[in-house]
């Protein structure tokens, strides 16, 4: 006969909407969509429907689409937006309103603890990443960092510096180029490390994108890769995989990532989780393809460690895309 039910009436009886909102930085960077895509098939299977909105990295913004998300009262909110130190995430967390963080975190000390997330170990990915490098037998390294708010950031460079300094080396603040995650940054760093006297010779960008963007930026200047610049990327995404590009990274499982946030965030709603705060780290992989040179050169065997520092010390697994 047609019938449609009547959703908001419906969340009014029962007090549920089976709505999820889901708050990313932007929709342009290839990561946003896949993890995206995780989230929505997730919360489909257990019955939820999802409202997708962007900030593009502004706090503000984000605490409109907040507004207008409870507004449509939705269960909880899925944020992958978060910056280190967020007032919008706070406040939530202290009136108890249900939500999980994705692919970030939050550092502020009266919150850390009482605040579900899935993440990946950054640090962990940034030391394998940095590692690869150094036992191929470079030395001058640069880095494509992205911004200084964001935790995934902060966490991949911390591992890269623990990297150098495990194998004794020192990390050269002209080498450090800071981008925005986004493809035209990377492609900015590469003609300011391209155009350094004593540039370097392999570049760990701390997302794919800014990868991409750095790889088209070195090529355009007439370097070729990996002969001349060996390249890794963090993330695996999609387009990271072609033929064309067979860019070498450090995988986070994003699927999984994106479903594991769904999941845990309904357990919440449903009072399934007994009130015990989740916090979900993932482990990266190294996945290795031709960008960095390692299927043709492979590894000195020379290069040790020449000390730990205090610091964990990790195995470099990987497979060979």
């Amino acid at each position: 006969m047609n019938y449609q039910p009547n959703v908001a009436a419906r969340s009014l009886k029962v007090r549920k909407s089976k709505t999820l909102g889901l708050v990313i930085t932007t929709i342009i960077n290839p990561f946003y969509p896949e993890l995206a895509q995780a989230i929505e098939n997730t919360a489909r299977e257990m019955g939820y429907n999802i409202i997708l909105c962007s900030t593009n990295y502004d706090i503000n913004l984000e605490r409109q689409h907040i507004d207008m998300l409870r507004g449509k009262g939705v269960d909880g909110i899925i944020f992958t937006s978060t910056h280190r130190h967020d007032p919008n995430i706070e406040t939530l967390i202290n009136e108890k309103f249900p939500l999980i963080l994705v692919n970030r975190k939050i550092y502020d000390e009266s919150v850390i603890n009482r605040v579900d997330y899935v993440v990946v170990d950054n640090v962990h990915g940034g030391m394998i990443a940095l590692e690869h490098l150094i036992r191929m037998g470079h030395q001058r390294i640069g880095i494509i960092s992205g911004l200084p708010q964001s935790s995934a950031s902060i966490e991949r460079l911390e591992g890269a510096r623990r990297a150098f300094a495990e194998y004794g080396l020192d990390i050269t603040p002209d080498w450090v180029v800071e981008g925005d995650f986004l493809k035209a940054s990377g492609f900015e760093a590469a003609r300011k490390l391209a155009g350094i006297s004593d540039r370097p010779t392999a570049v760990f960008a701390v997302n794919d994108y800014m990868a991409l963007g750095a790889m088209e930026g070195f090529a355009e200047m007439g370097f070729q890769i990996p002969r001349d610049i060996a390249i890794v990327g963090f993330n695996d995404i999609e387009i990271s995989r072609m033929k064309s590009i067979e860019l070498t990274t450090v995988g986070q499982k994003t699927y999984e990532m994106g479903s594991l946030a769904v999941r845990t965030l309904v357990e919440r709603i449903e009072g399934e989780g007994h009130g015990v705060v989740r916090q979900i780290i993932l482990e990266p992989e190294l996945i290795i393809r031709q960008s960095c040179g390692y299927k043709e050169n492979g590894y000195r065997p020379n290069i040790q460690k020449v000390r730990n520092n205090g610091f964990m010390s990790y195995e470099s697994d990987f497979h060979l895309g």
